[in-house]
């Protein structure tokens, strides 16, 4: 028997994930009432446009794209999450126009990536990479030559971030010294020294690492002219985006030597799946650790996104909560175990009144409400002291401004 006001659904909601989620989410969106499907590789657009029929809330990882395509043409479609840092692969703007709220993972797996550039860090200043070749080829080399300690030597950090920061706080505690750039003013943690420009951390840095994000004014940010202000046999490694380095400058600086060795965890174009073929320009050079994009793989990382991230998806379809989201206004209404609704709608003054009018037009009372707004959007929760009747909903969807009408119905939080 349905309830009178409240949109009923006739079938569970359906969630899709993709690129081999930790099965936590699973778990996480099965007991918030999803019955879900996983997916171990990613899917190109055509698929994910088949793939979405009826499905209300999508997880993918880095290659998955959700275009402007594939909102246009799942319109139902509520949520998608980001299992990772990024959300460049998103088309965030259509996402926000068309109702879609996007979750990721800013926090979960930044100590897994600072572990692996601090042991890359060590590996490369050992020369760790070339004793395990010639062992494994059968050559005993055991040489001091090009082998040395970080302590004592001056870690260029570009990007203070989440990651960056915390790379900074354990190289320091090696005994490194620490400089960093950052386009945005960042507070530096210890000893840390901020450089004014890109080029003074280049001169200053004897190892060289990145952590930035996919805005697309980073693509090509470090290239032949930054390569060669560097510091003659100093390293360099990338662990934010593959776009971001030209791939052929670093090896052409690797061979002629000034770059004493790299280490590249992310690439311009990778395998959509696993056990795809891999090429690159810097296979097979010395002292070069290849790693495929798993700077935030571990168990403990994958556990915690998807915890997370499922968690953020579970609370917006169950409450409308969007905090974190990256790129609709950020509202939690706590308490309140009547009817909710949620409006997201164009920022234009005068919504709040004619939504809170339609409400006592209806006989109804507000027993809780919370408005925030980001650029055009404005999102507006509602807890209400009765049942919603049909008209009442009817008429905050003929709302001029409303871009998306949700429901909740009897919620115990």
């Amino acid at each position: 028997m349905s309830t009178p006001g409240v949109e009923e659904v006739d079938d569970v909601p359906r969630a899709l994930l993709l690129e081999n989620i930790d099965p936590v989410a699973v778990e996480v969106l099965g007991n918030a009432g999803y019955e879900v499907e996983s997916v171990r590789g990613a899917l190109d657009e055509g698929d994910l446009v088949a793939a979405l029929d009826g499905v209300d809330v999508l997880g993918i990882r880095s290659k998955t794209q959700v275009t402007a395509e594939v909102l246009r043409r799942r319109p139902d479609l509520k949520a998608v999450g980001a299992f990772c840092i990024g959300t460049n692969q998103i088309d965030l703007a259509t996402a926000a126009g068309t109702g879609v709220a996007v979750f990721n993972a800013p926090y979960s797996n930044t100590r897994s990536v600072v572990e692996l550039a601090i042991a890359e860090i060590i590996s490369l200043a050992r020369r760790l990479l070339d004793r395990d070749r010639a062992l494994h080829s059968g050559t005993w080399d055991k040489s001091a030559s090009g082998s040395h300690e970080v302590r004592g030597r001056t870690l260029g950090i570009v990007g203070y971030g989440n990651i960056g920061s915390q790379l900074s706080v354990l190289a320091e505690a090696l005994g490194m010294r620490v400089v960093f750039y950052d386009l945005e003013e960042k507070l530096a943690l210890g000893n840390a020294e901020s450089c004014s420009s890109l080029d003074e951390l280049l001169e200053r840095a004897e190892a060289v690492t990145l952590h930035v994000d996919g805005r697309g004014g980073n693509a090509g940010l470090f290239g032949a002219e930054q390569f060669a202000k560097m510091r003659p046999r100093s390293l360099f490694l990338n662990l934010s985006r593959g776009f971001v380095v030209d791939h052929e400058a670093l090896r052409d600086h690797i061979l002629s030597g000034h770059i004493a060795g790299a280490a590249v965890d992310v690439f311009p174009d990778e395998p959509r799946e696993q056990g795809d073929p891999f090429t690159s320009v810097l296979r097979g050079l010395p002292n070069v650790i290849l790693t495929p994009h798993v700077g935030g793989s571990t168990q403990e990382a994958q556990y915690d996104i998807g915890r997370f991230v499922a968690g953020k998806l579970a609370d917006y379809s169950r409450a409308g909560t969007t905090t974190l989201s990256v790129n609709l206004p950020t509202v939690a209404l706590h308490g309140g175990s009547g009817e909710r609704f949620a409006v997201l709608h164009r920022n234009v003054p005068g919504v709040l009144a004619r939504v809170d009018a339609l409400v006592g037009e209806h006989g109804l009372n507000v027993d809780g409400q919370v408005l925030a707004t980001r650029g055009e959007l404005g999102y507006v929760l509602t807890d209400v002291n009765a049942v919603m009747p049909d008209d009442l909903l009817t008429a905050l969807r003929a709302l001029p401004e409303t871009i998306r009408l949700t429901t909740f119905a009897h919620r115990r939080d």
